[in-house]
This record gives C-alpha cells, sequence and structure tokens, in this order.
C-alpha cells in the first residue's frame, strides 16, 4: 500500500465526493494500524456516514478489513464463531458469551471475539 493521504481523504469527504473502493480500503487498513487518532477515526466516520456509504466504499471497506485481519489457527475443525453486536443499552449481561460457554460444553470448538463492555453489564474480554 502507497502512503495515504489522510487529509486529502477528508477533504473530498468534506466535498461530498464518493471514495472508491481502493481509497476505502487503503483508509480502513491505514485507521486499524493504530497510526490514527480518534478525532480522525472520528471525522472520517461521520463524514462517511453523512454522505452515505455507496457500494464501491462497503466493498472497499470489507477489503480493508480483511486485509487487517489477524487469522486464528485452530487444532479442531469446524470452529463455530460467535460475536455479540452489543450496543442494546438494557444493561443486560453478554449472552454471545453465555451462548460460546453453552456450544463449547456440547464439544463444538467455538472462537469468540472479546471486548470491553459498553452497554451492557459485562463484557466478554
Amino acid at each position: 500500500m502507497h502512503r495515504l493521504d489522510f487529509p486529502a481523504i477528508l477533504t473530498h469527504l468534506r466535498l461530498g465526493r464518493d471514495l472508491s473502493a481502493a481509497q476505502m480500503r487503503d483508509t480502513i487498513v491505514w485507521l486499524l494500524s493504530g497510526e490514527a487518532e480518534r478525532e480522525a477515526m472520528r471525522e472520517f466516520l461521520v463524514l462517511v456516514a453523512r454522505k452515505g456509504e455507496t457500494v464501491d466504499e462497503l466493498a472497499g471497506a470489507a477489503q480493508g478489513l480483511r486485509q487487517s485481519m489477524v487469522p486464528v489457527q485452530a487444532s479442531q475443525r469446524p470452529v463455530l464463531d460467535t460475536c455479540g453486536t452489543g450496543g442494546d443499552g438494557a444493561k443486560t449481561f453478554n449472552i454471545s458469551t453465555a451462548a460460546a460457554l453453552a456450544i463449547a460444553a456440547c464439544g463444538i470448538a467455538v472462537a469468540k471475539h472479546g471486548n470491553r463492555k459498553i452497554t451492557s453489564a459485562t463484557g466478554s474480554a
């Protein structure tokens, strides 16, 4: 990937212009690299949401996410992946973690994404 000109990406979005799939992919990879400040991430996401996402932008974002992912090496196959979406705001317990434990008790390998609580009573990290 070439050096990303993030200020130019923001200017492009401020003008209400769509990003190409490659621009979106490169931006997502950069945002996930740890180099981006929180405010830069926020502004980017707000500008894209305000403009409305295009099919090319969504495809580019998916490419960037896949390019940035860390593959999981599993010793057992098949592996079930469970991840809660969060955001219910009801301060409930983490149902996806409970489901992962129940599934594992049945002898099925589970890969569980973990994070801190945001809107629920507990997280899964």
